[in-house]
């Protein structure tokens, strides 16, 4: 009766081996194959993730390079907001309009092709106040006097845009602007008549 009470006991008795151990394996395999054990764990709340897509210094010589690309191209008949150019920057916008002011569609179309289109998701802006606003909302509104560079947007109180192709060394800007002069035109201005600039990578 001992014999077998003492068999009973061992095979219920806890085991006194200590567990095996993973992490070993885990600190060879290295952080990813930690991460892949353990795909939930969260960074450190003061390790800010990173963005999805680097920024693009190159965003605006891209548009600036598609404006000037354009430069001549002008309204069919001329002071009717419309021609077959025009059906083409209108094309950057959600419900643009033929017959209507179209230097925002202008710069839409530009982005757009230069691969940062403008708005939410990309939709394109078809109103000077529709840039400013959506501008500021994402970081990229500069205030009057800051330092363009080429490939900025240009605004003009809510009226008026372009792209900033070169800045002299006096400040003062050549621009490429739609719908200046029924036409996509190059214009001198001085830096004060600009009311902010808005950059696009």
């Amino acid at each position: 009766m001992t014999e077998i009470e003492a068999l009973v006991q061992r095979s219920v008795a806890p085991a006194t081996a200590p567990a095996p151990s993973f992490e070993p394996a885990l600190t060879a395999a290295g952080a990813s194959a930690n991460a892949a054990v353990f795909p939930s764990v969260a960074p450190p709340a003061d390790i800010a993730p990173a963005p999805a897509t680097a920024p693009d210094a190159a965003a605006g010589s891209r548009a600036l390079a598609y404006a000037q690309a354009e430069v001549g191209q002008r309204e069919e008949p001329p002071g009717s907001n419309d021609g077959p150019r025009l059906a083409l920057y209108r094309s950057a916008v959600e419900g643009a309009s033929p017959g209507e002011p179209w230097c925002a569609y202008f710069v839409s179309w530009a982005a757009q092709r230069a691969g940062v289109p403008l708005g939410v998701d990309g939709a394109g802006l078809g109103s000077v106040a529709q840039i400013t606003d959506w501008a500021q909302r994402t970081g990229r509104l500069l205030p009057p006097g800051a330092q363009p560079q080429p490939g900025d947007l240009i605004l003009f109180g809510d009226r008026h845009v372009g792209l900033v192709e070169s800045v002299a060394p006096d400040g003062s800007l050549t621009t490429v602007e739609g719908n200046y002069a029924q036409a996509v035109s190059r214009v001198q201005r001085s830096p004060s008549e600009a009311t902010g600039f808005v950059r696009l990578g």
